[in-house]
C-alpha cells in the first residue's frame, strides 16, 4: 500500500471510508484479492484527502479506480 504520510482524517471520515471499502469490497466477484483491496483502500484514502466525504461517491471512485487500473 502506497504511503500516506500528511494524512489524517477525524473520526466520522474514518467511519465513511470504512463503509466504502466495505461496500466496494462487498460489490466484487469472490474471491477478492488482497490487491484489490490495496488498491480500493489506496483510491478511498486519495478521494477523501481530497475532501469527499460521501461513503457513496468514495465507493464508486474507488470502484471506477479498480476496473481502469492495468492488470499485470
Amino acid at each position: 500500500m502506497k504511503d500516506f504520510p500528511e494524512a489524517t482524517f477525524v473520526p466520522e471520515i474514518v467511519e465513511a471510508m470504512t463503509e466504502a471499502l466495505d461496500a466496494s469490497v462487498a460489490s466484487l466477484p469472490h474471491p477478492v484479492s488482497s490487491t484489490q483491496v490495496n488498491l480500493l483502500a489506496e483510491s478511498i484514502l486519495r478521494t477523501a484527502q481530497q475532501g469527499e466525504r460521501d461513503p457513496v461517491v468514495l465507493q464508486r471512485m474507488a470502484l471506477l479506480e479498480l476496473q481502469i487500473t492495468p492488470r499485470a
